[in-house]
């Protein structure tokens, strides 16, 4: 998207990353073609015309793009070994020295899966075996392009029945690639309280597993709350409307929370309307808050980490000292384990010519 030089050319890290939303527009058509499913347009222009915007939309017209493309893709072995593949080759482009991307595994899957998501006929594609399939993927990149990729697996807001399996793959899958459970989704549905939903995360915080929630994209302070105290969870998707509430956004400084902002996004899903001048991150920024900054969906929002980090530099006043805190702060909010924090932090204050230092 940008042929201006990036204005952070140094490593990167990014938390909040979807698999399904950075899928390359060559491999949907291939898929396409390949399964003779029906897409909205067969050139890379065209069918980008269809799922990518540049307007705010609702946040559920959002939701809807992905239904223009991701028949292409879920059912099939080879699109998702080959998505999560060209993800990390992706970010490696980007500078991105460590990833972590989320994804539903029910919503890939046409298998021990209901309902079978997208219109897919059943087939023998099941969560499980999508999970390995990715992990397969994200290491086959790892390999090839020299970062480091790990996965969180997402439960769904309007799917709780889906939740204790996607826990119990957090479990099975923890030492290969998976690090982490989240919640995603519609915000108005009422979902941090819901039993499957409680029970999954209460499980993932028994076994380690970590924990991390999308609130407070467009839902008000309450879901915050809610995942904070209800699902513990230890990172933010996003977050912006937590300054709606100030006694809870002090709570959550004092205690180092850390927050996922996505800038461009929050713009096109209406998520911040009040221009970017006087977005949150303004706010986290000039009370040293924890955050990160990342790209959430760029095949939809035609973008790449270069786009978020421009935003923050022309209009929400970032220097370079503060995009090597942010992701000083996402290596040390990772859900890698201490060790590999600690080599990845390493890595990072090498880069910005930071005295290594063994706290953090």
């Amino acid at each position: 998207m940008e042929s201006a030089p990036p204005v952070f050319d140094k490593p990167k890290v990014e938390l909040h990353v979807h698999l399904d939303g950075a899928i390359k527009p060559e491999t949907i058509l291939n898929f396409g073609k390949k399964r003779k499913v029906c897409l909205p347009a067969d050139t890379v222009e065209g069918l980008l015309q269809h799922v990518s915007y540049k307007e705010p939309l609702s946040l559920t017209e959002f939701l809807a793009k992905f239904s223009h493309y991701m028949p292409a893709i879920a059912g099939d072995r080879d699109a998702v070994k080959r998505m999560a593949y060209e993800f990390v080759e992706m970010k490696a482009k980007e500078g991105v020295i460590y990833v972590e991307a989320r994804y539903s595994p029910h919503l890939l899957a046409n298998c021990k899966v209901c309902p079978v998501p997208w219109g897919q006929e059943p087939g023998d594609l099941t969560p499980d075996e999508v999970v390995s399939l990715v992990n397969q993927g994200l290491k086959a990149g790892e390999e090839a392009f020299n970062i480091k990729a790990r996965s969180i697996l997402c439960c769904m807001r309007h799917m709780p029945s889906w939740s204790p399996e996607v826990v119990e793959l957090c479990k099975k899958y923890r030492n290969d690639s998976v690090v982490a459970i989240d919640l995603a989704g519609d915000e108005s549905i009422n979902a941090e309280t819901c039993p499957e939903h409680r029970k999954a995360y209460e499980e993932a915080e028994r076994c380690g597993i970590h924990r991390t929630v999308h609130a407070g994209e467009v839902g008000p302070p309450q879901v915050i709350k809610e995942a904070v105290s209800i699902l513990k969870a230890e990172r933010i998707g996003h977050g912006y409307h937590v300054l709606e509430d100030e006694g809870l956004y002090m709570q959550l400084l004092k205690q180092n929370m850390h927050f996922e902002v996505c800038p461009w996004s929050s713009y096109l899903t209406g998520a911040c309307q009040s221009g970017f001048a006087n977005h949150p991150v303004v706010r986290f920024k000039k009370d040293g808050a924890n955050y990160s900054l990342n790209t959430d969906d760029p095949l939809i929002f035609n973008s790449t980490i270069h786009t978020d980090y421009k935003i923050a530099k022309d209009f929400m006043g970032f220097t370079e000292e503060e995009f090597k805190r942010v992701n000083i702060n996402a290596a040390k909010s990772s859900f890698l384990p201490e060790e590999e924090k600690k080599e990845l932090l390493y890595k990072l204050y090498g880069a910005y010519g930071m005295v290594k230092s063994t706290e953090f």
